[in-house]
């Protein structure tokens, strides 16, 4: 395996470059960032087409990565907005509250893509325009409501991916692109926390030992799947990659003795279950490519109480008969 920019910029020189500097590795140009080397993307030229294609890329992205039903179409605000608000159950609201979210964001990527149409036929709008302002209204709600909206897994971060498409509408296309290399380095931050994590909790256990090499090439294969864009052709490398670990992962079972004993059998089990949530977490940063600090804090406190009791409390019973 080729060296990465981080392991060539530590065996080059201990001094840590500054944000934003930009460095040639192997023909290809990184960017760094809080520690990380990242793989480097020229923004697109600050227009309003070119705005609306970054709006429709980061809203598909955001439905992508949040549970199913609330890609509301803009057509149905309305419906939704009543829905929201004559509802009374907390949990039910909570739903229709997401719904709403969707149901704004489709509203103001619908008024863009019609501002849009507009300056393609010669026609000046204004930030100070009727279209412009409600477009602004809808993604502003649109991003309050999104502490409703859950990550499909139950993990944090999504209101992360949720904001995104109005930073893209409000801040100029540079400056986006610096908030994303940011957030990309936390990500890579978080991921290689979790494969530390793992390696250090379960692969000193000779049981384990063997799968510790693979975390690490997951690990690795997760942050170079989160910096690497859909459109770069090297995605049919990347991706691929990153999924076969993955199920290599998922395929490890450590090898017991036939006579092993019941207490030992729970022990493996779990701390594989907790291997494989590692896994899952890493999975979704990476693909989401947004740090999830809590889930992450979560899943490291709970591998440091599996190894001082490494048999959960509500597992006992099940190997004793009690």
């Amino acid at each position: 395996m080729a060296d990465t920019p981080q392991s060539i910029q530590s065996q080059a020189t201990d001094e840590v470059p500054q944000n934003g500097t930009r460095q040639i590795f192997d023909a290809t140009e990184y960017i760094f960032y809080d520690g990380y080397w990242i793989r480097y993307y020229a923004p697109l030229e600050d227009n309003l087409s070119n705005r609306k294609r970054l709006i429709d890329s980061l809203t598909r992205r955001a439905f992508h990565h949040t549970e199913a039903g609330i890609n509301t179409p803009g057509k149905s605000l309305d419906l939704a907005r009543e829905a929201f608000e004559s509802e009374s159950d907390p949990e039910r609201k909570r739903v229709n509250a997401a719904m709403l979210a969707g149901a704004l964001f489709n509203r103001a990527t619908d008024l863009f893509t019609s501002i849009v149409g507009l300056a393609d036929l010669g026609v000046q709008v204004s930030r100070n325009n009727e279209l412009m302002r409600e477009c602004s209204q809808c993604f502003q709600e649109a991003l309050k409501l999104g502490q409703q909206v859950r990550h499909h897994s139950g993990c944090e971060g999504i209101d992360e991916v949720w904001g995104e498409p109005f930073k893209a509408f409000t801040m100029p296309v540079p400056e986006f692109y610096q908030s994303r290399f940011i957030k990309i380095a936390q990500s890579m931050r978080d991921i290689d926390l979790i494969a530390g994590c793992i390696i250090e909790n379960f692969c000193t256990n000779p049981l384990f030992a063997e799968i510790e090499g693979l975390i690490g090439e997951y690990a690795a294969a997760a942050k170079e799947t989160a910096e690497t864009m859909k459109k770069d052709s090297i995605i049919f490398r990347v991706w691929p990659n990153f999924v076969a670990l993955g199920e290599q992962i998922e395929a490890y079972k450590p090898e017991l003795a036939a006579d092993a004993e019941q207490i030992l059998i729970m022990r493996v089990a779990y701390g594989r279950d907790l291997i494989q949530e590692g896994k899952g977490l890493i999975g979704y940063i990476a693909s989401a490519r947004v740090p999830m600090p809590i889930s992450t804090n979560v899943y490291i406190e709970k591998c440091r109480r599996y190894r001082k009791a490494p048999v959960p409390r509500d597992t006992d019973s099940a190997g004793t008969g009690a």
